[in-house]
């Protein structure tokens, strides 16, 4: 099949268009390529998934171009005919929210608008995307549902998600749109962000810095690896989301609906004491982090435990990884990309 991949250039983006390439599928990657961080590391992701794809025979193209800019979204559109899309591109980072809340509502308001409105245009059979587990905010159910409230986030990177998520509903129902929301909990393996802890832990103790450790270390987070995370990516965008036959208007489940449209949660259901994850890290390199203990920062929860059996009794995804095999894989990778 043809599958649009926004955000190729991207972390979750690079694995998933890697995995559709090398089972055989035709892929066109979209992504704009801004330096919220390291555009060197967003090339070298290309790089590397242009020889993944002519190793598999399979042809993959790349549109540099922004999502808030519609005539360059509706081109491509209108160059290709996609059997999925998959919008997995976004200005990610909580805290940078908080410092540039102007950056979200173009890339992940107007830019999801766009993607919307061309995915209406063109028929297209099944939009899957990302939000985030950011959006449970306030809420202190544990482990998380998609069938509990989550209209309380705590930082704008999440409201702008959460807006994503009643959109994607809207044209759901407008316009018979199967859309799917895939609630991301915290990623980590190679080829990772350079802004997200777990490769700032790598870096930092490699290089005899000091990490910083939020909450005094008192987190618990669902670490899942990017394996896994691209594989139920996949899986969901291969099952085209329908109605609910059993959805009630009275008593509105907030994970379905009488359109078609869904949510899931994505994650490995097994969170971890950030202090644990470290010391995998310690292990990994057979070096001791040096901690700097800090208290819990604005926007930031103190733990996420994903319940993803929604997403298994859909697809049968089920996380295979487990943390020590996960870190030493992304060692493994540090290493040899870094030359350290």
């Amino acid at each position: 099949m043809k599958y649009l991949v926004t955000g190729t250039a991207g972390f979750i983006g690079y694995h998933t268009a890697k995995l559709l390439v090398s089972r055989g599928d035709e892929v066109v990657g979209f992504d704009v390529i801004n330096d919220y961080y390291d555009v060197d590391l967003k090339y070298a992701r290309l790089r590397e998934l242009d020889l993944v794809s002519s190793g598999h025979n399979v042809r993959h193209q790349f549109i540099k171009a922004d999502l808030a800019d519609r005539s360059a979204v509706e081109a491509c559109f209108s160059d290709h005919k996609f059997d999925r899309v998959i919008h997995l591109a976004a200005q990610a980072g909580v805290r940078y929210s908080i410092e540039n809340p102007a950056a979200y509502v173009h890339s992940n308001i107007t830019g999801f608008t766009n993607i919307l409105e061309a995915c209406r245009e063109a028929e297209i059979p099944h939009l899957t995307y990302a939000s985030t587990s950011s959006i449970y905010g306030l809420n202190t159910t544990m482990p998380y549902s998609e069938h509990n409230g989550a209209n309380h986030p705590l930082q704008f990177y999440a409201a702008t998600k959460r807006s994503n998520e009643l959109m994607a509903h809207a044209y759901s129902n407008l316009f018979d749109l199967p859309t799917t929301g895939l609630r991301f909990f915290t990623v980590y393996g190679p080829w990772g962000r350079p802004d997200m802890a777990p490769i700032l832990f790598l870096r930092n103790i490699l290089e005899g810095q000091p990490i910083k450790v939020f909450n005094h270390g008192n987190h618990r987070r669902d670490f899942t690896y990017i394996d896994d995370i691209a594989k139920g990516v996949v899986l969901a965008a291969d099952d085209i989301a329908a109605p609910n036959p059993d959805f009630d208007p009275a008593n509105p489940d907030p994970q379905s609906s009488s359109v078609p449209w869904r949510l899931f949660n994505i994650g490995n259901s097994d969170p971890i004491n950030l202090m644990d994850f470290i010391a995998a890290i310690e292990n990994a390199v057979d070096r001791k982090a040096i901690m700097e203990m800090l208290p819990l920062q604005p926007g930031d929860v103190p733990d996420t435990f994903s319940d993803s059996s929604e997403l298994e009794k859909a697809t049968g995804f089920r996380p295979s990884t487990s943390i020590t095999e996960g870190v030493n894989k992304l060692v493994e990778w540090y290493r040899s990309y870094h030359q350290v």
